[in-house]
């Protein structure tokens, strides 16, 4: 079949119809592939902000927890007494009350100066050294861990026990039996911590 000059003008407006229809599809490919892109690189975007602001959140919760505990620590410290100056008229109405308490047949004391122990906390505080020379005159060996139990737990500062000697009296020539067999002679550190001076 040959195909006239009046069929090809009639075959023009669909050939110009379908060549649109191409071009317009091509564009709106083109166009939802780069919505797409776009869309894509927003997701993406939104994912990062929320990962960064689930990361900002985790760390303000560690920081609030962290700080709650140092709170709850300073607290503790300061109601315990080993925050801030030492007390010693406090430790040694102690001893004289554990003495009396513990019904110990002899108690014998010498604080020595404080001093500053060589090393600062993290926070800034200073830890302080007023060390101890306990003399006791005892029943039996139950009675050392007894007081020894009670002024730790006690004690307005933190109490370290250094080092614990047992031993009998010594002789004295008399023939009756001591009322006190037992002679405990220990060394302790009560530390206090402070700020330097000068710090708020």
């Amino acid at each position: 079949m040959k195909l006239t000059q009046r069929d090809f003008r009639k075959l023009l407006p669909p050939l110009a119809a379908t060549l649109a229809l191409f071009v317009a599809a091509g564009t709106l490919a083109w166009w939802s592939h780069a919505e797409t892109g776009g869309a894509t690189q927003e997701r993406d975007r939104a994912a990062e902000g929320k990962t960064r602001i689930e990361a900002r959140l985790r760390q303000f919760h560690s920081e609030e927890t962290d700080l709650k505990e140092r709170s709850a620590l300073l607290k503790r410290l300061q109601d315990s007494g080993i925050l801030g100056e030492e007390h010693r008229l406090d430790w040694m109405e102690q001893l004289r009350n554990t003495q009396r308490d513990l019904r110990l047949p002899g108690l014998k004391y010498e604080f020595a100066a404080q001093t500053p122990l060589n090393r600062t906390t993290p926070s800034g505080y200073a830890w302080f050294n007023s060390p101890l020379r306990l003399q006791l005159r005892l029943l039996h060996e139950g009675d050392l861990l007894n007081t020894l139990e009670r002024i730790q737990q006690e004690a307005r500062a933190m109490v370290i026990v250094r080092s614990c000697r047992l031993a009998p009296p010594a002789a004295t020539g008399e023939r009756r039996e001591s009322i006190a067999p037992l002679n405990a002679d220990c060394d302790m550190d009560w530390l206090t911590a402070r700020q330097p001076s000068g710090k708020k």
